[in-house]
């Protein structure tokens, strides 16, 4: 197997000074991992983000994520600007980005204007009206992998019966679950709708905020998706949230208690599908405490709030 190349500072600088036209004054890694980079840097008086991936599949998610930032800017979501992604320079996938301020909005986790603001956002980001569904959309030329309906993406690409398979081999549902869950699958596939833009991964880990508590940038677009709104949105932002958050949020949306009684039933489902890589990594590692764990999180086990 070819060793992938290795990415160094040497190669951030040799990034930047090809796109600045001179070395930056500052330059350090704040991230690393198997296959993604990021270094902050400064240049002059400018401070911007560089990612680089050895992961050559890299380039295309940076591609989307610069359509979908500038798709959200237009519209005033707070989100970095992109300035240029490629592959020219190092042979790698990059893309450098404006530096934003602002702490991770984890930090206030408490605060329900917070969940209100993103709620707002995500209205917005969703009303972005884009064509097909899955990653495959209109930021790329591509035509044979695209989905052109939401049944077509839910079949041929999330795959719910083979995450139904999933939870049966490891038992994480019980029988009558299990059973409710097949039947609502069904009923996911023939929803209706034209798709949309949405963010895939709204949570506080990606939103940034001021000393004030104001959203100043919405960040990782990575999972940035053409799908069926609300649902594919609201089934990943809400997943994690007590109560009083969920509500915060929703009230951001703009949609009442009566039309959200309308769609819970679909983003129920999803989020349970969304569970199966989770339960696929327990299974892996031998975990029973988290298996166990899930069981009792997918059977409703934990909620406390209703008959």
């Amino acid at each position: 197997m070819k060793k992938s190349p290795e990415v160094t500072p040497a190669v951030a600088q040799k990034v930047l000074e090809h796109h600045f036209g001179k070395k930056p004054t500052r330059l350090q890694q704040i991230a690393g991992g198997e296959s993604n980079f990021a270094f902050e840097a400064a240049v002059e008086r400018e401070e911007f983000i560089l990612r680089i991936s050895n992961k050559a599949t890299k380039l295309q998610y940076f591609m989307k994520e610069q359509w979908a930032v500038k798709k959200a800017r237009a519209k005033r979501v707070p989100a970095p600007e992109i300035l240029e992604v490629s592959n020219d320079v190092i042979g790698l996938p990059y893309m450098i980005s404006c530096k934003v301020t602002g702490t991770i909005a984890t930090r206030r986790a408490d605060d329900l204007e917070v969940f209100e603001q993103m709620g707002k956002y995500a209205a917005t980001i969703n009303s972005i009206r884009t064509s097909d569904f899955g990653n495959i959309f209109d930021w790329s030329r591509n035509e044979l992998s695209r989905r052109h309906s939401w049944k077509e993406f839910i079949t041929e690409d999330f795959r719910p019966q083979e995450r139904i398979e999933m939870f049966a081999k490891h038992r994480i549902l019980r029988p009558q679950n299990l059973k409710k869950l097949k039947v609502a699958v069904k009923n996911l596939e023939e929803l209706k709708g034209a798709p949309s833009l949405s963010h895939g991964d709204l949570r506080l880990k990606n939103v940034l905020l001021d000393d004030k508590g104001i959203i100043t940038a919405i960040i990782d677009w990575e999972h940035a998706t053409s799908n069926l709104a609300p649902y594919w949105e609201l089934s990943i932002a809400l997943h994690d949230l007590g109560i009083d958050q969920k509500e915060a949020f929703l009230r951001g949306y703009g949609i009442d208690p009566k039309e959200f009684q309308r769609i819970s039933p679909p983003l129920k489902i999803l989020n349970i599908l969304h569970y199966a890589h989770v339960v696929r990594k327990a299974a892996k590692a031998k975990d029973r405490d988290r298996l166990a764990r899930l069981k009792q999180r997918l059977n409703g086990d934990l909620d406390l709030f209703s008959v």
